[in-house]
């Protein structure tokens, strides 16, 4: 895979992490999550980013219940994923994101304690976790 940006979403009905992930190093950067309402984000705000960013692609983390069924939120996560696809003319893969919640708490944790968990921040580490699971899967 060539040096590529691609900008990771973890999406959420009151937040939505982002993450700006490098396939050179296969590792990715949490940047400032993005308030949602309702799902909703401000556009603008994600417009921006992509043109500072300048990514190849985008990816958005798709909630699945631990069994690999799909729940409401994740066609809400789909529709965003059309939406980006829609607006930017980008091209948007999706990536089952089990467990990265989880993850991305115990990694701010072993990083900083208790006082590293807030939500925005748990948000964007998310994204890097399914930036960096995604990159994985492409390996094999």
């Amino acid at each position: 895979m060539p040096n590529q940006t691609i900008i990771a979403f973890d999406y959420g009905l009151k937040s939505i992490g982002v993450a700006v992930g490098q396939s050179i190093t296969g590792t990715a950067s949490p940047l400032a999550a993005l308030k949602a309402v309702d799902g909703i984000p401000r556009w603008e705000l994600i417009q921006r980013t992509i043109e500072e960013w300048q990514p190849h692609a985008l990816l958005v983390g798709l909630p699945l219940n631990m069994d690999g069924t799909e729940q409401e939120i994740t066609q809400r996560a789909k529709k965003f994923a059309n939406r980006l696809n829609g607006r930017f003319g980008k091209q948007v893969y999706t990536y089952d994101e089990r467990l990265s919640t989880a993850d991305a708490k115990q990694r701010l944790f072993e990083l900083g304690g208790f006082k590293k968990l807030t939500k925005e921040k748990v948000d964007s580490v998310s994204a890097c976790l399914i930036y960096e699971t995604w990159f994985t899967s492409q390996l094999d």
